[in-house]
Order: structure tokens, then C-alpha cells, then sequence
């Protein structure tokens, strides 16, 4: 069972959610139902504390935010690990195996630092370490210092300003930057609260790209009841697309600095970043992601009503086919989805009035987010198993489903995830014992154990889509 702690935070944290909704009700009957532009929102800083985002790789993650689209409020929040900065043409070496058995005539010293971290990340502690005890021996152990890929992590003046700040690219071509995967994380709070700068959202994201070694773009929806469905549904839909623009964008822009002489200084003085007019107007080439990115393995991964969007984006994906290119989907996770229908499941029925988000509201949610009479629980956003409802299961991306046992939406969570391992799709559930809804994602339990090993788990399974060496990690 959950910790008295964790009971005691449940009904203050339910009160406040009811207060809230029933306020946001109120506020919307007395606008009616056009009160919100399509400009809308993406959080409600008076509701939750904000995270500023930070270009330095103080703690192994750069963030920076962008506004997307200039007609509504979607914006993302990029989260480029350090690890980006390692050198490609070093990766071959990360296949080389070191022993240090006795006799075996290698140096025990060198073998420690080309250790290979299980989830890709090397901690600057460690780093510091290794220099302390090897730099003695003459074994320059910084420049040395290896990620997943056995890369070594640059120091690049020429891509940080005097303040550490990491700028990015030039179009004229770096030789020396890693291209990672890209992740879109879509944040819960049920359609009508939540925001991807929240800290809580900036803490899971940072443990999720240094575990994953990918670049996770939070993705900042329009909420309800301002914009009401299907608006955060399109909005996911639309970073996708950006980023499938963002992509040619870059290969327009290195293609230009080809044939302008590979990348000359004619081309850094008239443009320091790439800006190349589409046939949209003018567009700018995002840094980090022209110089990291790599977009053709793509991963959706939804917390909570998020995983309803990604499994939207995934759908839509699936139908667009080629024109998304170059991006691909190669895998979704769904982190206890916000799925429901009008026949309860065992778990509705006996977990109804769960820990933090009980069915009646939820239910509530669902109403703030549905339009104006087309409530139905039944609606092809909120139940996943409906008939008709878009391209066939079996060309869905693998999915991995996190559940918890104290959440009365777990069993059709799994209920989907068994749908789709009938027509052959990788489709693995993960169900954490003790837990409750978001317990890998709320703020106070952040921090707990448990959320620690989910996020590891996540790691272990995403990485055998990403991993350009095969499935090198399976259950």
C-alpha cells in the first residue's frame, strides 16, 4: 500500500484539483462556450512552480524554449544532453572490449575509464574522480571522458559563448556533434492543467535524456477549457510536422554551405545560423536540433492525458507515411494513459475513488476538455478500442504501457496493450506494485525510488528502437 505520507497528500491534492475544475466550470459558463481564443494557453503559473530554462550543461542538460507556431501558444522546451558534444568518428571504438583480468596485459587504469555507463550517461562527479586519481599516471582522463557511444565529450569553444552557453551549429558543418534521437514528451494534467516548463515536468525530462541519450522536446499543448478538443490533439500533431521542417531546413541550409564552398567564411559572416527562406516565408534552422537531431528515430512518450495525444500523433504518423519524412516513429510509451469507455472495467469499478485522480474527476476533466455536447466516454480521444478509429493496430510503432496498481484506469491501459500484441506488436506493460497514477511523474514523488526505476525501465526498452547497434538491451 502507499505511504501515510503519500494518503495524507492524495486528499489535499484532490480537494485543490476539485476547487480548481468546479472554479474553471464557473469561469467557462459565465464566458460561454467561445470564451477562449485559439491563441490559448499552455500552463497556469498560479497553479504550479516553473523552471526557467538554462542554456549551460550544469547538470548535464542544456534547455532552451521556442514558440513554434506563430498563430497559437504551442511552444517546447528542448533538453539536449551533454553527451551531444561527443565525436561520431569515435564510435567504432565503443565495440572494443578491454579486459582486465590478471595476465591479460592491459592497463587496469585505462580499462576503469572506458567502462561503458549501462544507460549513457557519465556523471561530471565520476569525471572529476577520474581525473583526480589518473591524471598522475599521465593518462589524460578528461579528454578521455566516454557516453554510450564510446564518444569523447568536446569541450567546443567554437559552439559556447564566453558564458558557457551552448549556441548550437553552423551551418557551415561541425564534424564533431553526436546526432541523437529525438523524443516528444507530452506532460498530464489532464488536459486542463500541467505545462512542460513545470518543475516537476524539467526534473522527469532531465532524467529521461540523460538515461534515454536522446533529445526530448516537452511539448507545451493548449489547455482546457480555453481550447477544448481537438487543439491539443493538433498541437501535438504540429510539432511533429515542425520538426519534420526543422529537418529540411538543416539539409537545405548545409546543402547551401556546400555549394557556397563547404561551409566558407562568406557563409558564417552573411549567416551565423542558417536562416533560408521556405516556401512558408522565412524560417530559421534550430541550432541544437541541426546540429543533434536526428529525427528518423523518433519516440513518442505521454504522461498520463499526454499519452492520449501521443497516441494521436502516432496514428497520424502512421497515415502521413512518407510525408513526414524525414522523420520517423520507430516507438511510443504510454505512461498510465487517461484512456476510459463506457463500459467500466474491473479496475474502474474497484479502484473508482483511487489516490490523487479519482474516476468523478477525471470525468470532470473529460468535460472541460470535450466540446460542448459531444461528451461521451465513448469519444475516439478518450477510448482507445472503439471501432473505426484510424489506421489498423497492427501498424502501430511497439508501445510500451506503464501502469500502476492503485489506478483505476490500468486495466485498459492494458487492455490496449493486449489489442496490440494480437496483431504482432511489440507491446509490453510495465505495472509498478504500491503505485499510484503519476507516480513517476507528481511532483512529491519524483524523487522516490520507485520513480527512478521507471525511468530507468523506460530507458532499458527505448534504447532497442534507438540504439544504432542493435538491440542491445531487451527484457
Amino acid at each position: 500500500m502507499p505511504s501515510v505520507a503519500v494518503k495524507l497528500y492524495s486528499v489535499f491534492f484532490k480537494f485543490m484539483l476539485k476547487h480548481r475544475l468546479q472554479s474553471r466550470i464557473q469561469i467557462d459558463d459565465t464566458n460561454g462556450p467561445n470564451n477562449g481564443s485559439s491563441f490559448g494557453i499552455t500552463s497556469r503559473p498560479n497553479e504550479e512552480s516553473i523552471t526557467a530554462a538554462n542554456p549551460l550543461f550544469t547538470d548535464g542538460v542544456a534547455t532552451k524554449d521556442l514558440h513554434v507556431d506563430p498563430a497559437t501558444s504551442v511552444s517546447i522546451r528542448i533538453f539536449l544532453p551533454e553527451t551531444c558534444l561527443g565525436s561520431p568518428d569515435l564510435e567504432s571504438k565503443s565495440r572494443v572490449r578491454v579486459s582486465t583480468r590478471p595476465g591479460s596485459g592491459s592497463d587496469p587504469n585505462q580499462a576503469l575509464i572506458l567502462r561503458r555507463n549501462s544507460y549513457g550517461y557519465c556523471t561530471t562527479d565520476s569525471v572529476i574522480e577520474n581525473q583526480k586519481n589518473y591524471n598522475k599516471n599521465g593518462f589524460n582522463s578528461f579528454n578521455h571522458r566516454r557516453n554510450s557511444y564510446g564518444c569523447n565529450v568536446v569541450d567546443d569553444l567554437g559552439l559556447k559563448s564566453e558564458n558557457g552557453v551552448y549556441r548550437g551549429y553552423n551551418p557551415a558543418g561541425r564534424k564533431n556533434c553526436r546526432k541523437l534521437p529525438v523524443m516528444l514528451q507530452f506532460h498530464g494534467g489532464g488536459f486542463v492543467s500541467g505545462s512542460n516548463d513545470s518543475t516537476a515536468n524539467d526534473l522527469f525530462c532531465r532524467r529521461i535524456a540523460k538515461l534515454c541519450d536522446v533529445i526530448v522536446l516537452a511539448v507545451g499543448y493548449r489547455l482546457a477549457p480555453e481550447n477544448r478538443y481537438p487543439a491539443a490533439f493538433e498541437d501535438g500533431l504540429k510539432v511533429l510536422h515542425w520538426l519534420a521542417k526543422q529537418a529540411n531546413l538543416a539539409e537545405c541550409s548545409k546543402s547551401a554551405g556546400s555549394r557556397r564552398g563547404g561551409g566558407g567564411a562568406d557563409l558564417r559572416k552573411s549567416d551565423a545560423y542558417g536562416h533560408i527562406a521556405d516556401a512558408f516565408g522565412a524560417s530559421l534552422v534550430e541550432p541544437w536540433l541541426a546540429a543533434h537531431g536526428d529525427p528518423s528515430r523518433c519516440v513518442l512518450l505521454g504522461v498520463s492525458c499526454g499519452g492520449n495525444i501521443a497516441d494521436y500523433v502516432a496514428r497520424k504518423a502512421v497515415e502521413e507515411g512518407k510525408l513526414l519524412d524525414p522523420v520517423k516513429v520507430v516507438a511510443r510509451v504510454l505512461m498510465y494513459p487517461f484512456f476510459l469507455g463506457s463500459v467500466p472495467t474491473h479496475s474502474e469499478i474497484k479502484l473508482a475513488n483511487s489516490y490523487f485522480y479519482d474516476k468523478a474527476l477525471c470525468t470532470l476533466a473529460w468535460k472541460l476538455f470535450l466540446p460542448e455536447g459531444e461528451f461521451d466516454l465513448d469519444h475516439p480521444a478518450a477510448n482507445p478500442l472503439i471501432p473505426g478509429r484510424g489506421p489498423p493496430l497492427k501498424w502501430m510503432p511497439p508501445t510500451l504501457t506503464v501502469v500502476a496498481e492503485h489506478d483505476w484506469m490500468r486495466d485498459r491501459a492494458i487492455a490496449y496493450s493486449e489489442e496490440l500484441r494480437k496483431v504482432n506488436v511489440d507491446a509490453p506493460v510495465l505495472e509498478y506494485k504500491d503505485a499510484v497514477h503519476e507516480f513517476a511523474t507528481l511532483d512529491m514523488l519524483l524523487k522516490t525510488p520507485q520513480a527512478q526505476a521507471c525511468a530507468e525501465d523506460i530507458a532499458i526498452w527505448v534504447k532497442k528502437y534507438i540504439s544504432l547497434r542493435g538491440h542491445e538491451f531487451s527484457y
